[in-house]
């Protein structure tokens, strides 16, 4: 028999967690982008020192809410799949998104 970590590591396959990741880090990886390349501008072309210092920090505060939420969503998946009474159509409807 196997043990329930076992079972959800079986039933969640890498590619439904991969899904995940690419919708949650999309626009927070844009964002980052952006942040950086105007912290650039504003560093180089305008000058302004510590506004490009200021802006060249928001990158990864974006990127760490960005995990946060990603792991916040795959910590509800795997908590309704992990559910006493949870049946295996209701675990996978759950995590391809279909509930």
């Amino acid at each position: 028999m196997e043990s329930k970590q076992q079972m959800t590591e079986r039933e969640m396959s890498g590619q439904a967690a991969e899904e995940v990741g690419e919708q949650a880090m999309g626009p927070a990886f844009i964002a980052s982008a952006a942040s950086v390349g105007l912290s650039l501008y504003y560093f180089f072309i305008q000058g302004e020192r510590q506004l490009g210092t200021f802006i060249g920090l928001w990158p990864p505060t974006i990127l760490a809410f960005a995990s946060y939420f990603n792991q916040r969503k795959m910590r509800q998946q795997l908590d309704s799949i992990t559910q006493p009474g949870t049946t295996l159509k209701n675990a996978f409807d759950s995590v391809m998104g279909n509930k």
